[in-house]
């Protein structure tokens, strides 16, 4: 197969991942069936441009059309709705490339490039364009205008916080060889507690509860790192939103603003503390390794700077009288 060929696959794969995933985003709605709180198409697309590079755009394209085409209000519509769904990550990619960003996600410094470039500023232009075209069209009142911007901005965003640390992490995901009992047994306990947890909290009416999870978060990225605080970070925020969706626990009979207030602010700061914590933790061992490594090559230089007992030899001793 040429390189046409494998271009052409992997802009249908990324077209199929979006569509699917933009079905599973749109079971969570909270305005007209179309604007969600986590909205998984734009992790994917962001994680697809960074990994496979700028020519799958139209895979893009292609997924954000089909997802939007049944939903309407009309063709015109769901044209800019897909430009603007397109434009998002491209140029959320476009920022990262330029601020240096490194897929590994090993230093704060790309962390803080991912929240801020990727999810934060590139997440206005679809946010933008689709709250405006869904008040021109007469699909939504001007008065809610900023309601729907709010919750699309802030479900792209997560789309990004959530999905693309996740996704990057998984293509480069080993099964870990020498791994022992206790660190398997340590993972169970970590994945078990997390989603226990979780599902305790989201389903009991007190607000402040939901925080009981940051411990959880806090101990993957210290034991496992970016590999063990990004799927926790999407479970947790993945059984944040089926709560807020169906009105249960700290969100039950409570108006889209106030859900999204709490749902996004506790979905935030579960992405921030298991990038940030697992960002610093990475980059403190790649800094004792290099310091490791550069004390090694002194001790090296050290030692062949020592300079080398010099040998006598010793005089002939005198005859001794016959």
């Amino acid at each position: 197969m040429g390189r046409h060929g494998s271009t052409a696959l992997r802009i249908l794969a990324v077209a199929a991942a979006y569509y699917g995933s933009a079905k599973l985003g749109l079971l969570q709605q909270l305005v007209r069936d179309q604007v969600t709180p986590l909205w998984p198409p734009t992790g994917i697309a962001l994680a697809a441009l960074l990994m496979l590079g700028l020519r799958v755009w139209p895979g893009i394209a292609l997924g954000a059309f089909l997802a939007n085409v049944f939903l309407g209000p009309s063709l015109l519509s769901v044209l800019a709705i897909t430009a603007g769904n397109t434009l998002a990550p491209v140029c959320a990619c476009l920022m990262l490339h330029r601020a240096g960003f490194r897929n590994e996600l090993d230093r704060l410094r790309d962390v803080l490039a991912l929240v801020f470039l990727g999810a934060l500023a590139g997440m206005l232009i679809s946010s933008t364009i689709g709250s405006g075209v869904l008040v021109l069209s007469g699909a939504v009142d001007a008065g809610d205008f900023w309601p729907t911007w709010s919750v699309w901005w802030t479900g792209d965003a997560m789309g990004i916080l959530v999905v693309t640390p996740f996704l990057l992490v998984l293509r480069k995901a080993r099964w870990p060889s020498r791994a022992g009992p206790g660190r398997w047994l340590e993972a169970v306990a970590l994945a078990l507690g997390t989603v226990s947890v979780t599902l305790l909290v989201t389903r009991t009416p007190d607000s402040t509860l939901l925080f009981l999870v940051s411990p959880f978060l806090i101990w993957a990225a210290f034991r496992f790192r970016l590999p063990g605080s990004a799927p926790c970070a999407l479970v947790v925020s993945t059984l944040a939103i089926l709560a807020a969706a169906g009105n249960k626990g700290p969100f039950a009979g409570e108006d889209v603003f106030t859900v999204m207030v709490t749902l996004q602010a506790f979905n935030g700061t579960t992405a921030l503390t298991a990038l940030l914590i697992a960002a610093i933790i990475t980059e403190r061992d790649r800094t004792y390794e290099e310091i490791k490594q550069v004390c090694v090559r002194l001790a090296e230089m050290v030692a062949r700077m020592e300079p080398r007992p010099e040998s006598y030899e010793l005089p002939p001793e005198d005859d001794p009288p016959p």
